[in-house]
C-alpha cells in the first residue's frame, strides 16, 4: 500500500474556506475552457500568447520561428554526423558545443566550413578539452580570416594573442555586455577565447543574441534605432580603467594613426545571414551621440542616453542568454556581429587566464534605411 501523499492528508481533513474556493473554481474554469478549446493554442501568433507585460520575451521566440522552429538546420544536422560530430545545445536560439572535435589537428576546408555554418546558425559555439598552443590558436582563427592584433594589450611572444589575466589585485573588468572592438573603422568578425587557467569557483561568461533582443523590442523603439548610428572611441583604455593613464605623447601617436571616433549603426545588418542585430558597446559608444543617419540630426543628448541604456539591458534578459562554465581547454568561438558577451566577475582573488584572438571584420552596415 501506497503512503498517503501531501494532497491526501489535506483533504482527509476539513480544507480551509480559500482552499475550497481555490479547487472548485480550478474545476470550473478548466470546464469551461475545454468546452471552448481555450486549450489549444498553437496556431496563435506569438503576440497573442506572451504576457502583454513580458512581452520582450517574445524576440527569442521570434528568432527561433526564423531559425525553422530547430536550433540547427537539418542539413548542418546532418553534416554534422557525417564527421562525427555531436551537438550539444546550451540555448534555444544560440550556444552549441561541438563534441569529437580536435582542433589540434588543422581541419580539413570541409570541417571549416562546417564550423562556420555552426557559428552562422548558432552565434556562438564551444569546444572542449583543446589545450591550444598559442600557435595553434592563431593558425586555427586563420582558417576564417585575418588576425588583428590589440594596440592597448600587453606584448608577448605573439602579437595576435590577447592575455586576460585576472586575480589578486586584479578583479575582471570586462562584467558588462558588449560586443568586441567597436572603436575599430572594421570591427571584428568574431573572436575565439581559450581558458588557461580556471577559479575554482564562477569565471562564467554569459553570452546574448543580439538578433532576438532586436526582435523583442517593443515596434516603437525597433522603429526609432534603425535609422540611428553613434560614435565610437577607445577612450577607456587611454584614461587606462585604473591601471594608469597613457602618455599624453603616446595618446597624441595614437589618435594620429588610429582613428578616434568612428560612425557605426545602432541596428547591424548581419553580413552573411542578413539578420538585423542591436550593435553596440557601453563602454565604446559615446552615450549622447546618436543622430539620425536620414537627417543627420543629432538627438537630444539625455534620449540618447536613455536609448543607449535601454539596449545594454535588453541584452541582460534571460530568454536571449546561454551561459559558457570555463574548464581548462574549453574554447568559445562567438560571432560579434550576432551576439554580446558578458564575462562574470565573481571569482575574486581567485585567477582566471584566457588567450583571445580576434578575427578581421569589415564595415557595419544597416540596409534598413
Amino acid at each position: 500500500m501506497n503512503p498517503p501523499t501531501a494532497t491526501d492528508q489535506q483533504t482527509s481533513t476539513e480544507l480551509s474556506e480559500y482552499n475550497r474556493i481555490a479547487i472548485e473554481n480550478a474545476a470550473k474554469l478548466h470546464e469551461f475552457r475545454a468546452a471552448t478549446h481555450q486549450a489549444d493554442k498553437t496556431d496563435l501568433p506569438i503576440e497573442q500568447l506572451v504576457a502583454s507585460f513580458n512581452s520582450t520575451a517574445a524576440g527569442a521566440y521570434r528568432e527561433y520561428e526564423q531559425m525553422g522552429d530547430r536550433p540547427v538546420s537539418e542539413h548542418l544536422e546532418q553534416r554534422a554526423a557525417d564527421h562525427g560530430i555531436e551537438f550539444e545545445h546550451l540555448g534555444l536560439t544560440l550556444g552549441t558545443v561541438l563534441h569529437n572535435v580536435d582542433l589540434t589537428v588543422t581541419p580539413t576546408s570541409e570541417l571549416t566550413q562546417l564550423i562556420r555554418d555552426t557559428l552562422l546558425e548558432r552565434k556562438v559555439i564551444f569546444f572542449r578539452d583543446q589545450h591550444l598552443d598559442e600557435d595553434q590558436q592563431t593558425a586555427f582563427g586563420r582558417q576564417f580570416g585575418g588576425l588583428d592584433a590589440f594596440p592597448f594589450g600587453t606584448p608577448g611572444d605573439n602579437p595576435f594573442i590577447l592575455k586576460i589575466v585576472h586575480g589578486p589585485g586584479s578583479p575582471g573588468t570586462e562584467n558588462g555586455w558588449h560586443t568586441d572592438v567597436t572603436w575599430m573603422e572594421q570591427p571584428s568578425l568574431g573572436s575565439i577565447a581559450q581558458c588557461v587557467v580556471t577559479p575554482p569557483y564562477g569565471g562564467d561568461t554569459l553570452f546574448a543574441d543580439s538578433h532576438a533582443a532586436y526582435l523583442g523590442l517593443p515596434s516603437a523603439l525597433r522603429e526609432r534605432i534603425n535609422h540611428l548610428s553613434g560614435i565610437n572611441d577607445y577612450r577607456i583604455f587611454i584614461q587606462g580603467r585604473g591601471q594608469g593613464a597613457m602618455p599624453d605623447a603616446l595618446v597624441a601617436e595614437v589618435k594620429e594613426r588610429i582613428p578616434f571616433g568612428v560612425t557605426h549603426p545602432l541596428v547591424r545588418t548581419h553580413p552573411e545571414t542578413g539578420k538585423p542585430a542591436l550593435y553596440l558597446h557601453g563602454g565604446f559608444l559615446r552615450h549622447e551621440s546618436l543622430f539620425d543617419r536620414r537627417t543627420g540630426d543629432t538627438l537630444d543628448p539625455n534620449e540618447s542616453k536613455q536609448i543607449v541604456t535601454a539596449l545594454l539591458a535588453q541584452h541582460g534578459r534571460p530568454e536571449y542568454i546561454c551561459r559558457f562554465p570555463w574548464q581548462a581547454g574549453s574554447i568559445a568561438f562567438w560571432d560579434n556581429r550576432a551576439v554580446q558577451h558578458y564575462a562574470a566577475s565573481d571569482y575574486y582573488p581567485h585567477k582566471r587566464v584566457l588567450r583571445r584572438v580576434t578575427i578581421s571584420g569589415d564595415r557595419p552596415y544597416n540596409n534598413l534605411d
